[in-house]
C-alpha cells in the first residue's frame, strides 16, 4: 500500500503483531501491536544480513517524519554505516548523556573551585536556583526557552538582580560543557540579563564616617565582624581579602600587609602599606583573634568569618549604626573617594585598591607607586582619627599634595 495518514489510522489491531510495507520495497513499513500501538520501521540488508531499525511511534512520529528519518537511514546504509547500530548508539548516548545535576559537580570541581574565587557563591546559586528546577534531566535537553522561564520565576518572586547572577552562573556552566564537550550549543545564547542594573554610588560622607565608627560599638555583632568592616574602612581593601587574611600576610614590623595573588580578584599580589590607625587596629584585631592563624576567626569554626558574615551583620545594623543603605563595599568606594579629596591622585588611589590598568601606560608602567600608597594611607588614617574622634569638624579637609 501506499502509506497516507488516513490510511495507517485505518489499520486495526489483530490477535498478533504485524507489520505493513509501503509499495515499491522501501522497507519503510509499519508495525501493529495486538493493543493498538503502531511504529515506523525500516527494513534493510547490511553486510549480507537482514535487518530491522525502529524509526519511531505513530503519531507521536508522524508519516513526514517518518520519511526523513528512512531517507537519513537509507543514506547511511549508502555510505557504509549500519543505521540501526548508529541509532542504538544515538540512544544510548542519550540515556547516559549526563544530568544537569552531574554538569553541576563537574563544573564546580573542574572549573569553579580550582579557578575562581567566588566558587562558593556560583554553588550556592546552582543549589538553589537550578538543581531544584533541572537537576534530574539531560544537560543537552536545556533549550533557551528554558532558561527565560528559570530566569521570569525569580525575577516574578522579586529578585531581578539574582536572576541577573543566576543567568552569569549558567552560561558560565553551560560555557564549560561546551569545552568539555557535554553538549554542541549552550542554550544562553542571546539571552540578555533581565534586569538592569547600575553602578552604585554610595559615598558615606564625615558625619555618616563618624556615626558608622562609632555606632559599631552598639551594634549586634561580633567582635571580629566588627574589626573587619573598621579594617576595611581603613586599608580599602575588599571584603573578601580583609575577612579571610592570614597573620602570615602581615609583617607588621614593616608595617606592610602582603595580599598574594591567590587571594586578589584580578590574580595579581598587592602590598598594602599600614598606616599609623591601620596597626593601631590591628593591635585590637590581635587581642581578639587570641592564637588563632586567621585575623578573624569564627568562633563556631576556627576558620576565617565567611565575606558574607559582615555583609548580613551590618545589613542588620543600619540602625544601631546610624547610616542607611550601606554594604560593606560601600566603605572601600569611601575611603577612595576621601583619598582624592584629599588631593590625593587618581592613579595612586587605583594602586591602593589594587585595580588592573589595561591601558599601554599601565602595561609599561610597572612602578607600584609604594611611598606614595604609604602617605596617601597615612592621610587618610590621620583624616579619619579627626572625623571619628570629632576633634575638627568635618568638613574640614587635610589637603596632601601628591608629587
Amino acid at each position: 500500500m501506499r502509506f497516507t495518514d488516513r490510511g495507517i489510522q485505518a489499520l486495526k489491531p489483530k490477535a498478533e503483531r504485524y507489520e505493513v510495507w509501503e509499495d515499491g520495497r522501501t522497507g519503510l513499513g509499519v508495525r501493529v501491536a495486538p493493543l493498538g500501538r503502531k511504529s515506523f520501521v525500516y527494513m534493510y540488508r547490511f553486510d549480507g544480513k537482514a535487518r530491522r531499525m525502529t524509526l519511531g511511534a505513530y503519531p507521536k512520529i508522524g508519516l513526514a517524519d517518518a520519511r526523513v528519518l528512512h531517507a537519513k537511514a537509507k543514506q547511511q546504509r549508502e555510505r557504509g554505516i549500519d543505521p540501526g547500530a548508529a541509532h542504538i548508539e544515538k540512544r544510548r548516548a542519550e540515556r547516559d548523556a549526563e544530568t544537569v545535576r552531574e554538569l553541576v559537580e563537574e563544573y564546580l570541581e573542574k572549573h569553579a573551585r580550582p579557578n575562581k574565587r567566588s566558587a562558593a557563591v556560583d554553588e550556592r546559586i546552582l543549589g538553589k536556583e537550578v538543581l531544584p528546577v533541572w537537576g534530574s534531566r539531560k544537560a543537552k535537553s536545556i533549550t533557551r526557552r528554558d532558561v527565560i522561564k528559570l530566569l521570569d520565576g525569580i525575577v516574578d518572586r522579586g529578585a531581578p538582580i539574582m536572576a541577573n547572577r543566576t543567568l552569569a552562573v549558567i552560561r558560565k556552566m553551560f560555557n564549560f560543557a561546551i569545552g568539555r564537550d557535554i553538549i554542541d550549543a549552550s542554550p544562553c545564547v542571546m539571552i540578555q540579563a533581565p534586569a538592569r542594573e547600575t553602578p552604585r554610588d554610595r559615598v558615606l560622607s564625615p558625619a555618616e564616617i563618624g556615626a558608622f565608627w562609632r555606632g559599631l560599638a552598639d551594634a549586634k555583632m561580633s567582635d571580629q565582624v566588627r574589626l573587619a568592616l573598621k579594617l576595611m574602612l581603613v586599608t580599602a581593601q575588599r571584603r573578601e581579602e580583609v575577612t579571610c587574611a592570614p597573620w602570615a600576610e602581615f609583617g607588621l614590623g614593616d608595617k606592610i600587609w602582603d595580599i598574594p595573588a591567590s587571594r586578589t580578584k584580578n590574580g595579581r599580589a598587592h602590598r598594602v602599606p599600614l598606616s599609623p590607625l591601620a596597626l593601631e587596629l590591628l593591635g585590637e584585631i590581635r587581642e581578639a583573634a587570641g592564637n588563632s592563624e586567621w585575623l578573624f576567626p569564627s568562633p563556631r569554626t576556627g576558620n576565617p568569618i565567611t565575606p558574607a558574615a559582615i555583609s548580613h551583620a551590618l545589613r542588620d545594623n543600619l540602625e544601631a549604626v546610624g547610616v542607611e543603605g550601606i554594604t560593606p563595599h560601600d566603605l572601600r568606594r569611601s575611603a577612595a573617594s576621601h583619598m582624592t579629596e584629599l588631593s590625593i591622585s587618581r592613579l595612586v588611589v587605583s594602586k591602593i585598591l589594587n585595580h588592573s590598568d589595561g591601558s599601554i601606560t599601565g602595561v609599561y608602567d610597572r612602578y607600584e607607586y609604594g611611598p606614595e600608597q604609604r602617605r596617601a594611607l597615612e592621610a587618610w588614617g590621620a583624616r579619619l582619627k579627626e572625623i571619628i574622634s570629632g576633634e575638627v569638624a568635618p568638613e574640614n579637609v587635610v589637603t596632601l599634595h601628591s608629587a
